[in-house]
């Protein structure tokens, strides 16, 4: 076995198999919800558009408890540290990014429900069950939520772009091994 030799400003320790196994499934729902998002939105109405709605709100569904369970576990799992020659201002904007896309990934999906239920449309998760209302039936304050909704979805767009763009830059440029935790651990 060979030993692999790293700079004292690098680390080398990786995500645990759990932590990564959350990170990618989080993601590709995430990546995938939003495009679905803007589809549906935008959609004639109709089977495509009703389609699209449902597995928007499944998924949502799917999503709620996955992020809970992923924050409980990094709370008793803290991720690895980074290089040590990471600027402080980089520390502290990659800290702020994964706060606000956690709590962002917990509000979401919570206030898609609560519009939906003010709204009464229903919430079947992929055709098998159908979660209850949770909101008494107010169009007006469904409308108003649909619009925070709307806006919490490309906050959380911007914020995954801003995440893999500097994931890019550390594979890529800075050649460390910042990515490749996350990757293979």
């Amino acid at each position: 076995m060979t030993a692999v030799a790293t700079s004292p400003d690098r680390t080398s320790a990786g995500y645990t198999a759990t932590a990564r196994a959350f990170h990618w499934i989080t993601a590709a729902i995430v990546i995938g919800m939003i495009p679905g998002g803007i589809y549906m939105a935008n959609a004639e109405p109709g089977p495509a558009q009703d389609l699209a709605f449902n597995l928007h709100r499944s998924f949502g569904v799917v999503l709620l408890p996955l992020v809970l369970a992923r924050f409980l576990y990094r709370l008793k799992n803290p991720p690895p540290p980074l290089p040590r020659d990471i600027p402080l201002r980089q520390r502290a904007i990659a800290h702020a990014v994964h706060g606000i896309l956690y709590a962002l990934l917990i509000v979401q999906p919570l206030v898609g429900w609560i519009a939906t239920s003010a709204y009464r449309a229903p919430i079947t998760v992929f055709w098998l069950f159908e979660l209850p209302p949770i909101w008494p039936q107010d169009r007006p304050f469904s409308e108003a939520l649909f619009g925070l909704h709307q806006t919490f979805g490309i906050l959380i767009a911007l914020l995954a772009i801003a995440h893999i763009a500097a994931a890019l830059y550390h594979q890529f440029v800075r050649r460390d091994d910042v990515l490749l935790r996350m990757w293979r651990g």
